[in-house]
């Protein structure tokens, strides 16, 4: 039987003395939708980076489908699909030449080659815009020619490094779409992405990557369950913030509570009952609340508990 996808043991790239990945060890079974996260910086691409072959890690062991990819690449770059984070396109030619020239650089020829271009357009829905120059498509249009691409050769293993950025909500749809339609056909992916509700949606196991190491690993569902926790976020507009984090903290209900300017995010296991006793404790102190959002237990909310900070920061 052919191993798992992939198998990652102790990981690490440093640059100079700046570790970039610190020791990551996983593995991704074959047909499985695995997705790193974390903030912009946390390593993400560099491990992408590593398992495609790209890029030599300082230490560590690799195996994709039972290949050290640093040391035979060409063992199984018929087997591997990479859609960078930047866009690989030429502007002034079509859709369809870009995915023409890319084709003949994985070797397919003639009717073969004609008919995988038409099919990855059809995939990632720009049959009607094919012939159009690229440089007069949309962001989220090029990032889905970018996936195309990478499916011309009909890979085992997607490698995807945030797909999604800075797309309009149609493309994000479409290529959601073909993420769920080429993992029904069976072929593993690997994605990353600093956007947790994507991976909420999208990946049956994800690994939270902060600063080059792994910080949780398991399905969305059992991290939300074992680690999530609802976040009450006030607006307190008249300089009492402090006054409310020093009482808001001594309350049951509460985890932890954190302050920028004149906003407190604050931890609860429960947030629709321990609501009731923040705006006791708001209203006790005369504090004006100009602002009120309740997040329920999610992966952005598993980042913020097991990392004591805000997906976006870097």
């Amino acid at each position: 039987m052919e191993p798992e996808a992939i198998v990652v043991r102790d990981l690490q790239k440093s640059y100079g003395a700046r570790p970039a990945v610190n020791g990551i060890s996983l593995s991704i079974a074959r047909g499985e939708v695995f997705g790193l996260l974390g903030p912009n910086g946390a390593g993400k691409s560099t491990i992408l980076s590593m398992l495609a072959g790209l890029v030599e890690p300082t230490s560590g062991e690799i195996s994709v489908f039972g290949v050290n990819p640093g040391r035979n690449r060409a063992a199984i770059q018929a087997r591997l699909g990479l859609v960078p984070q930047d866009l690989a396109l030429y502007p002034t030619l079509s859709a369809r030449d870009n995915l023409v020239f890319f084709a003949r650089i994985y070797g397919l020829r003639g009717k073969r080659l004609r008919e995988r271009v038409d099919a990855v357009l059809e995939m990632v829905q720009l049959a009607d815009r094919a012939d159009d120059p690229v440089n007069t498509y949309s962001g989220g249009m090029k990032r889905r020619i970018n996936l195309a691409a990478g499916l011309l050769h009909q890979p085992d293993i997607l490698f995807l490094d945030e797909p999604t950025v800075g797309v309009d909500p149609q493309s994000r749809n479409a290529i959601f779409e073909s993420i769920h339609a080429l993992n029904r056909a069976g072929i593993t992916l690997l994605y990353t992405t600093h956007y947790m509700e994507e991976a909420q949606r999208l990946c049956h196991r994800v690994a939270i990557i902060d600063h080059g190491q792994i910080v949780a690993l398991d399905t969305p569902a059992n991290l939300i369950r074992q680690v999530g926790e609802g976040i009450l976020r006030l607006e307190i507009a008249d300089g009492l913030v402090g006054a409310v984090k020093e009482r808001a903290e001594q309350l049951p209900t509460v985890h932890s509570v954190t302050c920028r300017d004149h906003q407190l995010d604050i931890r609860v296991r429960d947030a629709q009952n321990a609501l009731v006793g923040v705006l006791g404790v708001a209203s006790q102190l005369n504090a004006k609340i100009s602002g009120l959002q309740i997040f329920e237990p999610s992966l952005e909310t598993v980042f913020l508990s097991l990392t004591g900070k805000y997906l976006r920061d870097e």
